[in-house]
């Protein structure tokens, strides 16, 4: 999920993940565990010399920090939207998991949100890789120096200003309430509102749902829609001229997410979008729209047949 979280992209990160791991097979031999153990030895800067100085501050082109190549990161980062949001940005099917070691910060739900996740990607490529180490993965502030061949004040001097970074981010969404916990019976009454509402075309019910400073991010797309006022009308033009939709729930970066297909008079039902819910209390905050392409992901098929 690490791999995910620095670029942003989940099938990005499948490939960071074999080309990593073929890598320190290729490897092996180069590893004495009287050195360092086999996790703090996977993430090191280690598969290649540096061919080439980089600008300061940042990794050379192909080196490799915390399972992924850096480089692939920070190219696909630059490629924003005005919002902030990566038109790289794509859901992921994993799970919340517990951190992997008793330095992590970031609490389960946070660290996989899409939110936590965009906002990663507006961070220089050094500081998000030293902060997922940090504060995701739970390494020691030494290891970290260490796995960088950086000084430790250097080191720490990474993970403090990407948290003034994610802290100034977050300041926006300060006044919501939290979400409710996964799977509760209040998470569950409001997505069973939201998609009675989108099924039967209710807008009236729909926008009740919604905060006031409720957004709609649909990348790769390089805008959205922000405001109760605004959200409101790209759903009434999603339901005109009587189209309507069957959701298919499922659950994406620990949110809840449901598969949208256009009914027809007659015929299969094909799928035109893939959305995610940010909640806020008994309110949706956020809606994230993905294209159908990223369906098959998470089980869900292209279309489904007659009714």
């Amino acid at each position: 999920m690490h791999c995910y979280r620095m670029l942003g992209s989940f099938a990005d990160a499948e490939d960071a993940v074999q080309e990593t791991m073929l890598a320190a097979w290729q490897g092996i031999g180069g590893f004495t565990e009287e050195r360092a153990s086999l996790r703090t030895w996977l993430v090191q800067d280690r598969h290649q010399p540096v061919p080439q100085r980089a600008p300061r501050g940042e990794p050379a082109p192909g080196q490799r920090v915390g399972y992924v190549a850096v480089r692939s990161a920070g190219a696909r980062r630059r490629a924003t939207s005005p919002s902030g949001c990566s038109r790289f940005l794509t859901p992921s099917r994993g799970r919340r998991r517990p951190p992997l070691g008793p330095q992590a910060r970031y609490e389960q739900t946070e660290a996989i949100s899409l939110a936590f996740v965009t906002a990663l990607q507006l961070l220089p490529p050094r500081q998000l890789a030293v902060l997922i180490l940090r504060d995701v993965l739970g390494f020691h502030a030494s290891e970290v120096a260490g796995m960088l061949e950086v000084t430790i004040g250097i080191g720490q001097q990474y993970p403090q200003r990407a948290r003034a970074s994610l802290q100034r981010r977050q300041q926006s969404s300060a006044g919501h309430q939290p979400p409710p916990a996964a799977g509760s019976p209040a998470e569950d009454a409001i997505v069973a509102k939201f998609a009675r509402a989108w099924q039967s075309a209710d807008l009236d019910a729909l926008v009740a749902l919604l905060t006031d400073d409720v957004f709609i991010a649909m990348p790769p797309e390089p805008f959205g829609y922000e405001g109760r006022e605004l959200v409101a009308r790209y759903c009434a033009r999603q339901f005109s001229v009587g189209r309507r939709f069957d959701l298919v729930p499922t659950r994406a970066n620990g949110q809840p997410a449901f598969g949208a297909y256009l009914r027809v008079p007659a015929g299969i039902r094909h799928a035109t979008g893939f959305y995610v819910l940010t909640l806020a209390g008994d309110r949706i905050c956020a809606m994230t729209r993905f294209e159908a392409s990223v369906l098959p992901w998470f089980g869900l098929p292209r279309s489904l047949p007659t009714r």
